[in-house]
């Protein structure tokens, strides 16, 4: 990815965007850049102009912005550029209309209308714990937060968590029989029923049972409920 500096704005050749990116590779030459996760993301401008086209330029965005009426994952926002990543909730408390960041099965960013209740609650992958004073234990989610618990968890297990309170409301541990969302590799977009966990050369595989059986790394995916 190669970023270029224009009048002081940060952009990228649209020849160079990723292939997640549910836009056209012909049209104007350059498009905006995540203010960070660059790889993993969509700047908000890009998801509102050009795919849920709820505007037509960065000036109606940053109206919008500084009316609050454009919330992420529950916060208000004050980028252009802020960062849509995988599972993000783009909520408009105005028109209480909600969308959801998935993958096709094209492997590319599609945005699902949510209802009000789904939009107070998302999946966090767990990447890494430790054991604090106290024994309580601090966790590392995919998307940089901390979260101190007392409840038993497993690295690579999800935290559910309700947006608003900032607060886990359910653990969804790695196992038998849960769903499996498959965020990266050639079946992204993918889910089904976990129906094994073996280890490989050092790293965990797991067997999922979709429309056909397929094997996963674990780094790869993320646990959810149904």
């Amino acid at each position: 990815m190669e970023v270029f500096l224009i009048n002081k704005m940060t952009y990228l050749k649209r020849q160079e965007i990723g292939k997640f990116w549910p836009v056209p590779r012909k049209g104007t030459k350059y498009l905006a850049v995540s203010t960070h996760n660059k790889s993993d993301s969509i700047p908000l401008v890009v998801v509102m102009r050009d795919i849920l086209k709820l505007v037509r330029n960065k000036k109606e965005l940053k109206k919008l912005i500084g009316e609050k009426q454009i919330l992420v994952n529950k916060k208000e926002i004050k980028e252009t550029n802020y960062p849509i990543c995988l599972f993000d909730i783009i909520s408009f408390p105005h028109s209480k209309k909600n969308f959801k960041a998935v993958l096709s099965e094209k492997k590319k960013f599609a945005f699902d209308e949510i209802s009000e209740k789904e939009s107070d609650i998302k999946a966090f992958k767990i990447i890494g714990k430790k054991i604090l004073k106290g024994n309580k234990i601090q966790v590392n989610l995919s998307d940089g937060r901390n979260i101190i618990m007392k409840d038993k968890v497993n690295v690579d297990d999800s935290i559910v968590l309700n947006l608003k309170e900032n607060k886990p409301k359910k653990i969804i541990n790695l196992e038998n029989g849960k769903i499996a969302y498959i965020i990266k590799g050639k079946h992204a977009g993918k889910k089904g029923k976990i129906v094994d966990i073996i280890e490989r050369g050092g790293k965990k595989l797991v067997k999922i049972n979709g429309i056909n059986k397929i094997n996963v790394w674990i780094k790869n995916i993320i646990v959810i409920e149904e």
